[in-house]
């Protein structure tokens, strides 16, 4: 029987409006409700920031090298301490959007100044919140339904956006997610002293999608088809950037989802 766990961070939120981030975040962590933080995001106005940093001070403080120098007291492989830390970060960026995208058509701004995160008292990172809560999402979005001229949709009031197709949506969160990785991929191969070469990062980054793509759709009933078409489209877009995210192939269910 599936147990629904009362996490103290999420029922502290304070959410003074709730916007479609608030709804869409409620829905994913449905998904897996034994461990709630493991889908959806958290916004960071509706929290206090006590064990939270922002994913961009990987860059311009020690935080990486002292992750990655804790994990290594507990392996002598500093490959598999870089490989761990590529996959959170990979999952930090992208991971996490790939189950709202392939089960909404929606997603929050991946980019390395909208994100935090959230760790334990170990200091491994296990939550993810945004400071701008705006989604993008499809103009066919059930939130899109009821609006008429006079009251059409405004971002900063609304916390939505639509962007014009499919092969929008999924090139923008390719982008926002390679222009964020790209540096912090760059900082962890240089604490890692070359331990992992950032192309195998981003082999990486093509698992995460891979993965989310395929267990999602299992989880939330919905269509397997969409869910791999989505996240097709998203290692496509990442292969137009130059970025080697394709190696071998994975099957679910007699449908091939190329990784």
């Amino acid at each position: 029987m599936t147990v629904a766990v009362d996490d103290p961070l999420i029922a502290s939120m304070a959410i003074r409006r709730p916007l479609p981030l608030h709804e869409s975040s409620r829905r994913l962590r449905e998904l897996y409700p034994e461990c709630p933080r493991v889908y959806g995001v958290a916004v960071m106005g509706d929290l206090s920031r006590r064990r939270w940093w922002p994913l961009s001070e990987a860059l311009t403080t020690d935080r990486l090298q002292t992750m990655f120098d804790l994990a290594a007291e507990e392996t002598d492989s500093p490959t598999a301490v870089a490989h761990q830390l590529a996959a959170t970060l990979a999952h930090v960026v992208i991971g996490r959007v790939i189950p709202l995208l392939v089960l909404e058509a929606r997603a929050w701004d991946t980019g390395l100044e909208n994100l935090w995160v959230h760790v334990d008292s170990e200091g491994a990172i296990d939550w993810v919140g945004v400071t701008d809560p705006t989604l993008r999402a499809l103009p066919a979005d059930p939130f899109f339904d009821d609006r008429r001229p006079l009251h059409a949709p405004n971002p900063v009031r609304d916390g939505i956006v639509a962007l014009p197709s499919e092969a929008a949506l999924t090139t923008w969160v390719a982008h926002r997610s390679h222009r964020a990785l790209e540096p912090l991929f760059a900082k962890l191969e240089a604490v890692s002293h070359g331990a992992m070469s950032v192309p195998a990062m981003w082999h990486v980054v093509g698992t995460a999608v891979v993965s989310a793509a395929t267990l999602v759709p299992l989880l939330a009933g919905s269509s397997e088809l969409t869910a791999m078409q989505r996240g097709q489209a998203v290692l496509d877009a990442f292969v137009g950037f130059g970025l080697p995210v394709r190696g071998t192939s994975r099957a679910s269910g007699g449908k091939v989802l190329l990784n």
